[in-house]
């Protein structure tokens, strides 16, 4: 997983986990209707505008609220390859980190995405390149064991693959 390209889709700040699955969702036991509401109270046309825009670009504090993860398997149902913001919750951070979508946290200017652009993500070198307006960004580069929970497309697939090799 060391490059991930994509179309990117703009959020703001406080975006919180009732926001990403509204409370009314939450009884469904088909996790791919429950997709189908994801950030509807934000964007009610958020999951088709996800059959394009892979990448999710948001504000300050992202994630909030309970530690529930099917606001983060909710973007994994989606196809959503990456979240950039400018600072996530603590758990929400590893809970995506532990499913398979890299959390990036960067410091973003208002300039520096807007709504569709076409973006390059290399995780290894800590680099993003909005090709829609020929700029380069650094971020900070995830610890090594982070990188190898991504590497294998999560935490259970890592475990998974480390009990099959005793």
């Amino acid at each position: 997983m060391r490059f991930i390209e994509g179309y990117v889709y703009i959020l703001g700040d406080d975006i919180n986990t009732d926001d990403i699955v509204p409370s009314h969702t939450l009884t469904m036991r088909d996790s791919n209707a429950m997709a189908e509401y994801t950030l509807e109270f934000i964007d009610p046309n958020f999951t088709e505008k996800s059959a394009k825009q892979k990448i999710l670009i948001a504000g300050s504090n992202f994630g909030t609220g309970s530690s529930r993860e099917e606001a983060v398997n909710v973007f994994k149902i989606l196809g959503i390859k990456a979240i950039i913001a400018r600072s996530f919750a603590r758990i929400y951070f590893r809970n995506l980190i532990n499913n398979g979508i890299p959390g990036i946290t960067l410091n973003w200017k208002d300039a520096s995405f807007s709504d569709g652009d076409l973006i390059k993500i290399d995780l290894s070198r800590g680099i993003i390149e909005n090709q829609t307006k020929n700029l380069i960004l650094e971020f900070p580069k995830l610890p090594k064991f982070l990188t190898e929970i991504l590497n294998e497309g999560g935490i259970i697939k890592k475990l998974q693959k480390r009990l099959k090799a005793t």
